[in-house]
């Protein structure tokens, strides 16, 4: 940002908002800010130098607002990932949803605005048996999510597109992340890898992939400070089976029949363990991983971190420590694949003793 510029940032209160906030504070050239939520931002995720609005995004008053400010940026960070965080599905769907389409119509009436950047999620192109082996932007999905988060970010970006094909003058960015890990971050997710114990999908061992949020605070400063129109997978490199994983953190796996997966869910919910929904748990089965070619050479962006190196740092800030040794994993592993070659070698030999019998 430059100066006599103005940002208009929604979604500001939460960890991902502050943690944009003071990185655009640290990073950024002395323009505007405005921060805009719901709810005031605690203290310790108030930042010097924003102006704070308590707005909700579902009513009018953001119209008034944008015509009052004339920002030349929107950065949409409000769009929920978990229930939880929203009171309940419908307030989510809602704020989500409802609260993006009133939005675009306010940027829509205003000349001022020049650059739109919108947080979306590498959930909009679901998960499924058929799966390619990396999602490309273009890909489209096999089963694409019918609930939930993932269904919300698809319609975000329906909404998105039609303010793009109505407004052609104005820098659309479209930024699908995978999933956030590192220190601070929470939400459904984060709370599964905390399990002492991971239920898993018997029989599925699903490759799953992140990206650090100090990555992800990076990716939408870049995309705030200058205009990179385009939708764009955002992703540390490389990925993780789900059994990699529980060994890299230490944890045993409990499988679960295919077909408990619904009441798992329930059940993580209703012990407020973890707020798991059915795309969620469809990623927990079938995985997902990104293509992020077009990230790196027309974004102009690589992340700092791996997608292991994500795990790492989140399991070190959030104190996970192995309820059984790496060591004694690795050991164990070594010892059964050899107990598996000395049986397989011995069978092969009784076939060759029999074979010349």
């Amino acid at each position: 940002m430059t100066a006599g510029r103005t940002l208009l940032v929604t979604g500001a209160a939460r960890r991902l908002g502050a943690a944009v906030l003071r990185d655009l504070a640290e990073h950024g050239d002395g323009g505007r800010v405005l921060a805009v939520d719901l709810a005031e931002p605690g203290p310790q995720l108030a930042v010097d130098g924003v102006e704070h609005v308590r707005l909700d995004l579902r009513a009018p008053a953001i119209a008034t607002l944008i015509a009052k400010t004339r920002p030349d940026t929107v950065l949409h960070l409000d769009v929920l990932a978990a229930p939880g965080q929203a009171g309940g599905r419908t307030a989510m769907k809602e704020r989500n949803v409802i609260g993006t389409m009133q939005l675009l119509a306010a940027c829509q009436r205003a000349p001022s605005v020049r650059r739109l950047v919108v947080k979306s999620s590498a959930a909009v192109y679901g998960s499924a048996p058929r799966d390619p082996a990396h999602f490309a932007e273009d890909t489209q999905p096999h089963r694409p999510p019918h609930s939930g988060y993932g269904k919300d970010c698809v319609e975000v970006e329906e909404y998105v597109r039609g303010f793009a094909r109505r407004r052609p003058d104005v820098a659309v960015t479209v930024l699908r992340f995978a999933g956030f890990l590192g220190p601070g971050v929470d939400g459904p997710f984060a709370d599964y890898l905390a399990l002492p114990a991971l239920p898993t999908m018997a029989g599925f061992d699903p490759r799953l992939q992140f990206v650090h949020i100090e990555d992800v605070v990076r990716a939408l400063r870049l995309a705030a400070s200058d205009a990179h129109p385009g939708v764009y997978n955002v992703a540390g490199a490389g990925s993780l089976t789900l059994s990699q994983l529980a060994r890299r953190l230490g944890r045993a796996t409990v499988p679960v029949p295919r077909f408990a997966a619904p009441w798992l869910g329930r059940v993580l919910r209703q012990a407020g363990v973890a707020d798991f929904s059915g795309d969620q748990l469809e990623l927990l089965t079938y995985g997902r991983v990104l293509d992020t070619t077009r990230m790196a050479e027309r974004f102009g962006f690589r992340p700092a971190y791996t997608t292991a190196q994500a795990v790492a740092d989140h399991a070190k800030a959030g104190g996970i420590k192995p309820l059984i040794p790496p060591d004694l994993v690795r050991g164990t592993e070594q010892r059964l694949i050899g107990l598996l070659e000395r049986r397989t070698q011995a069978a092969e030999a009784a076939e060759r003793d029999n074979g010349h019998g």
